[in-house]
């Protein structure tokens, strides 16, 4: 008969290692990027089915967290020596390398088989296409260079696509408008990321700011100017009748808002401007889309 105390012992570890399998996911990063997924759905869509957007919601947080696992296996060396990572579910030892494989297969063909049944083939094939680009070319470049922050762009800005492309089976100007966005916004976002744990980086060889690499003016010239694409890039919804003129105007206020924080940072060039420049990015995006969404309802 198994004792009370066994019991407890029982649910306890089952509850640890649930709770490892989660942490793994990355749940506050897919979630964001889930929601981000979301929005091209709804502004694609003519009707929004509850039961679809969870399903949708679901996968983008299953494939999003399988990519994640890839990134942790990979990396779990080299997780080791930053202060941020070391205490991860891989490198502390917390969960073996073939658990953590087998739970990134269950999570990236469930949410794969989700958007191609319930949605379309290329819903499925975007989201394997951003799985393996993040996965496995942008992880083993943040040891080359800054490439790899231009590489890991693209699976960054795959998901208001492939929202709109899972509501509308359509792929054209519109969800590449919304991935343009996206793509662009996510130089000065991660670069600034990159100066503020650029210490921590270096301890796990990542060359991941621009230019020659260093907290200088070279650098924030480079986050300048893709920051400043993003204000035509804000007005194109509303120029393709996806929007109204309330988000456009939001879209500038807010690029301009932004774009400034920027040339904060080329004056002072301090990690603390790069740090209020990293808020700013976060402030930035989820705005802009929910004003681009509140616009076309």
């Amino acid at each position: 008969m198994i004792s009370v105390e066994e019991s407890v012992s029982g649910v306890g570890k089952i509850r640890e290692r649930l709770g490892v399998l989660f942490e793994l996911l990355k749940f506050r990063l897919a979630s964001l990027i889930a929601f981000s997924g979301a929005m091209g759905y709804c502004l694609g869509s003519r009707d929004v089915k509850s039961g679809d957007m969870v399903l949708f919601i679901i996968a983008s947080i299953g494939i999003t967290g399988a990519a994640n696992i890839i990134n942790q296996i990979l990396e779990k060396d080299l997780d080791k020596m930053m202060k941020r990572t070391a205490s991860r579910p891989l490198p502390s030892g917390r969960i073996t390398v073939e658990q953590a494989a087998l739970w990134a297969v269950i999570l990236g063909v469930g949410s794969l088989a989700i958007f191609v049944t319930v949605f379309n083939l290329t819903t499925g094939l975007i989201s394997l296409l951003s799985l393996v680009l993040y996965g496995f070319v942008y992880t083993p470049l943040k040891r080359v260079g800054p490439i790899a922050v231009f590489v890991g762009a693209f699976p960054g800005a795959f998901p208001p696509m492939i929202g709109w492309v899972a509501a509308t089976n359509h792929f054209g100007l519109e969800p590449g408008i919304l991935f343009a966005i996206q793509f662009f916004w996510q130089f000065p976002h991660f670069w600034a990321i990159a100066w503020v744990l650029d210490e921590d980086y270096k301890r796990a060889g990542f060359k991941l700011l621009p230019a020659n690499g260093l907290k200088d003016s070279d650098t924030t010239l480079q986050i300048m100017i893709y920051t400043l694409f993003l204000l035509p890039i804000g007005w194109l919804p509303y120029e393709l009748g996806m929007t109204g003129i309330n988000s456009a105007f939001i879209a500038t206020v807010f690029g301009v808002l932004f774009l400034a924080q920027t040339f904060h940072l080329m004056r002072k060039c301090t990690d603390k401007t790069a740090k209020q420049l990293m808020f700013g990015s976060f402030i930035y995006l989820p705005i802009v889309q929910i004003a681009f969404l509140l616009d076309k309802l």
